[in-house]
């Protein structure tokens, strides 16, 4: 996942789409001939457009102001000297070699900005300059003299301008340090003292406007933070605010005065290159999480993968030359989960060129922004295509006082956040991928409808808690729904047992975990490892116990299913799915379950159906054991579980499979033969070509022969893909596979069986039997929720019978499900039951859960009453694996309940 996977550079781009299809994007790109058509491998969303399933922004509105201001007298002086000092320097480095001249220019633009940053990072900067260009003359003068082009440190090299956009924050600062002192256009020592002598000038002014304390730029920033009704909430209390600045010696500076304005140093915390990225994370967390940490100021190595959507504010106290640093930088703030509209303030001295620059450039975005709805931020990296930003500026520093120069300056910004931003964002709209309004309606049902069958946390935390602790581990709990693992058994950190999954490496020991998101990070505590499939160590706890017990699935078991008062026992049986394509790969697996009873016939049983059964006592298991003899046991089971799936299961899962993978093989298939005949093509044009210039005795860069033989390779390139496309397309079903099988016995046949009940365990097995009232009860209880529903102006749809969670799912007027369990008993009824997989479906749904209980009447249906509890088992922890269910009084649920909402 990328934000910026164009960034303005096509052949770049199509250079990446490449390491995903070599195929599809082969050759260089060229304009006009080759497509942008990067379907089935990138989806290209565009911030503004994203909705949330109810129709609301995914995204807030983002507003962005220009702050201008003018330099004062004493820093007017300093801008233009030093100003007059970098353009001289230029146009002396545009007569060195290649290398050294790129080291001095980059050294000088560094500089400029410099300047425009803060008087403390160009007083600093001078005087770093100044010492280190002394240095060198000393090398000059000794008798180890050196020439003048070069210094006893070595200075890097400086990378083209494309490549100088590629380097990360921390490695464009580490750059600048390095050569920003150093770099110089003297050629002899002449020309080296004179140049000391202009920077001990510079210097001395640079030190005058910083000792004079009116610093304009410093102001605004001071009165923004006192006085702007956005920098305090509702109740008076100060908002977070995050300060980008390009320089560290601005970053220090800001820090003691922001510091001092607000009279407590810890509330201000800083980032930049040098900040090692652990460090990072901690500042980022502090800045996130303690609400006495108000200002982060950073430079731009804090917009490299870190989350700071804790604040909406921000502020550009220096402007960065490359504009896509821009969408960067508010990139920050304005992500998913932001709920608060952003606001970025941009500072310009509006006397410079390059503030003149900056807010003609500035002015258009937000002339553009209001027009488009925020979406020219999505293109500022494109926009400057083919003449840099950079460029501008450059040329205004130099040759600004120019009105020929200034007026097509004026015009390149208009036209480039003009008429090629429209371009863009038209081109955005076109190229991005928009589902209409039925199709998100149907994935969001779909998604409901999953989140309410999803693996709970508890699920997770039940099965991990019991096997870590049988492989020798503990969990020593902690804060609430968090826990410490001191010490990992060996068996689980030899990870190569079983390979290294994606996950990484499973730790000696660990602070904190937990099994819920929400408790992945609380105020005042240490970050937790969330343990969920995935996970390291989860898995290697997973890895181990089927290592150590998947026999057993094999050879099976018995267990009990308590909400069934009937006596007909089932055989469940699971089975794997596998469908593979040509080349014999599995390209879907699914897991089946299927119940057989002993009349012969088979159902579904849907996913999971085991987590509503239990282990038998062993008065149970012993009666159980009868079962065991019965001839419909012995004489294939597993060959009619088979045939099921052969008939019903089978054939869904291929169609299902098919569905989804032959459009997305079709449609490569398409796009591979396009690009490659067109490459093929033009090489074997190329080739023709060539035999003519190569006869004319013109120079060539490439053989005749050599074009000829990369279109051949090409055809053979073509011809193999498409035999490996006709192989993906050939999905074929392999047959099921018995995973596992177990004997399911009704509570009710076991109660008939084992006789009076001698254990508490026992009796409350024969009372879970009797808070049900049988099938005609059942009936009436749905059947009135199913009238309420309709009468609430829902959508209600019985589920089928003995439907694993809920019985009812309802969709409601605002496009949402409500999923419903029925529970009916008759008048005077004391008790009711409810299933594990019941209360953690209702967990899992929450506030869209509704427990309906129906007090069915002996005058009849229409005298019938109905109670609605919603997300009734919110604080219901079963704790363990071995809790199938909940037996609750009914009066007391009663009470609880309102009408049906």
């Amino acid at each position: 996942m990328t934000a910026t996977p164009h960034a303005g550079k096509e052949e770049d781009f199509q250079l990446f789409m490449t390491l995903l299809d070599s195929d599809r994007f082969s050759g260089r790109y060229r304009a006009g001939i080759h497509r942008h058509d990067v379907s089935g491998l990138m989806r290209r969303m565009i911030k503004e457009d994203l909705l949330t399933f109810d129709g609301r922004r995914l995204f807030p509105e983002r507003r962005a102001y220009t702050v201008p201001y003018e330099l004062s007298p004493a820093e007017q002086d300093l801008y233009e000297q030093v100003t007059e000092y970098v353009r001289r320097e230029m146009n002396r480095a545009e007569r060195l070699d290649g290398r050294r001249g790129n080291q001095v220019g980059f050294a000088l633009t560094v500089l400029q900005r410099r300047l425009a940053s803060s008087p403390a990072a160009i007083h600093r900067s001078l005087e770093r300059r100044r010492l280190r260009l002394e240095a060198r003359r000393q090398e000059m003068l000794s008798d180890h003299a050196l020439p003048p082009g070069s210094s006893a440190v070595p200075i890097p090299s400086v990378p083209v301008e494309d490549e100088l956009d590629d380097l990360t924050g921390g490695e464009l600062e580490e750059l600048e340090e390095q050569v920003v002192d150093a770099a110089t256009a003297a050629r002899t020592l002449k020309e080296l003292e004179l140049e000391i002598a202009a920077l001990s000038e510079l210097e001395r002014l640079a030190g005058r406007a910083l000792a004079s304390g009116d610093d304009r730029k410093w102001r605004e920033l001071s009165g923004l933070l006192q006085d702007d009704p956005l920098l305090r909430d509702e109740n008076g209390l100060p908002r977070k605010l995050i300060v980008f600045t390009e320089h560290r010696d601005t970053l220090d500076y800001l820090s003691r005065r922001i510091s001092n304005l607000i009279g407590r140093p810890e509330a201000v915390v800083t980032i930049h290159g040098g900040t090692p990225r652990p460090h990072r994370r901690d500042i980022r967390d502090a800045f996130n999480q303690d609400p006495d940490v108000r200002v982060l100021i950073a430079t731009d190595a804090a917009g490299e993968g870190l989350n700071l959507q804790r604040a909406h504010l921000m502020v550009n106290y220096d402007l960065p030359w490359n504009p896509n640093r821009i969408e960067q930088r508010f990139g920050r703030i304005h992500r998913i989960g932001q709920t608060e509209v952003c606001h970025l303030w941009n500072l310009v001295a509006a006397d410079t060129r390059e503030g003149q620059v900056f807010q003609r450039l500035l002015d258009k975005i937000e002339q553009q922004s209001k027009a488009y709805e925020g979406k020219v931020y999505n293109v500022l990296g494109e926009l400057f295509e083919g003449e840099p930003l950079r460029g501008l500026l450059l040329e205004a520093i130099r040759y600004g006082d120019q009105p020929e120069v200034k007026s097509r300056l004026d015009q390149v910004i208009d036209a480039r956040v003009g008429e090629r931003a429209v371009e863009l964002i038209k081109g955005l709209a076109l190229d991005a991928h928009v589902m209409g309004l039925e199709d998100v309606q149907d994935v969001r049902l779909r998604m409901e409808e999953a989140h309410a069958k999803r693996l709970h946390p508890h699920y997770v935390r039940a099965f991990f808690r019991d096997a870590f602790e049988r492989l020798g581990g503990h969990l020593r709990p902690r804060e609430s729904g968090r826990y410490e693992i001191t010490h990992i058994p060996a068996v689980l950190r030899d990870t190569g047992r079983f390979g290294l999954g994606l996950g990484g490496v499973v730790q000696r020991r660990y602070e904190r975990v937990c099994f819920d998101r929400e408790r992945v990070t609380i105020p005042g505590a240490a970050r937790a490892d969330l343990i969920a499939p995935g996970h390291p160590l989860f898995d290697a706890v997973l890895d181990e116990t089927v290592h150590l017990h998947g026999e057993l699935l094999t050879r099976g078991t018995v267990l009990v299913d308590a909400s069934d008062a009937g006596a007909r026992p089932r055989l469940l049986t699971a089975l794997v799915q596998d469908v593979v394509d040509g080349h014999g790969r599995s390209v879907d697996r699914s897991f089946a379950f299927v119940e057989l009873h002993p009349d012969g016939t088979a159902h579904d049983a849907g996913p999971a159906p085991y987590l509503d059964y239990r282990p038998p006592t062993p008065r149970e298991a012993e009666a159980a054991e009868a079962l065991l003899k019965e001839d419909w046991l012995r004489d294939g089971g597993p060959a009619r579980a088979m045939e099921w799936a052969v008939r019903e299961a089978v054939p869904h899962h291929l169609t299902r499979t098919r569905e989804r993978l032959l459009p997305v093989i079709d449609r490569t298939r398409a796009q591979v033969e396009q690009r490659l005949r067109q490459e093929i093509s033009f090489w074997h044009a190329q080739a023709g070509k060539l035999e003519l210039d190569q006869a004319e005795g013109k120079k060539i860069r490439h053989r005749p022969e050599t074009a000829r033989a990369w279109a051949e390779d090409l055809e053979r390139r073509r011809e193999q893909r498409l035999a490996a496309l006709d192989k993906d397309q050939n999905l074929q079903a392999l047959p099921p596979v018995i995973a596992g099988c177990a004997l399911v016995v009704p509570v009710g046949w076991l109660v008939r069986h084992i006789g009076p009940a001698q254990t508490a365990a026992e009796k409350a097995v024969l009372d879970a039997l009797h808070a049900a009232d049988g099938y005609d009860t059942d009936r009436r209880a749905v059947a009135a929720v199913l009238g309420a529903e309709r009468r609430l102006g829902r959508a209600p749809e019985e589920m089928a019978h003995n439907n694993p969670g809920y019985d009812i799912r309802s969709l409601s007027l605002n496009g949402h499900l409500v999923h419903i369990e029925v529970k009916g008993r008759r008048e005077g009824a004391e008790h009711f039951y409810v299933s594990r997989n019941e209360v953690l479906v209702a967990k899992n749904r929450g506030e869209h859960h509704r427990l309906a209980l129906v007090s069915v009447s002996p005058h009849g249906p229409e005298h019938d009453e109905i109670r609605y509890l919603i997300d009734a088992f919110a604080d219901t922890d079963f704790g363990d694996l071995k809790t199938e269910g909940v037996l609750l009084s009914w009066q007391d649920a009663w009470n609880k309940g309102g009408n049906p909402q």
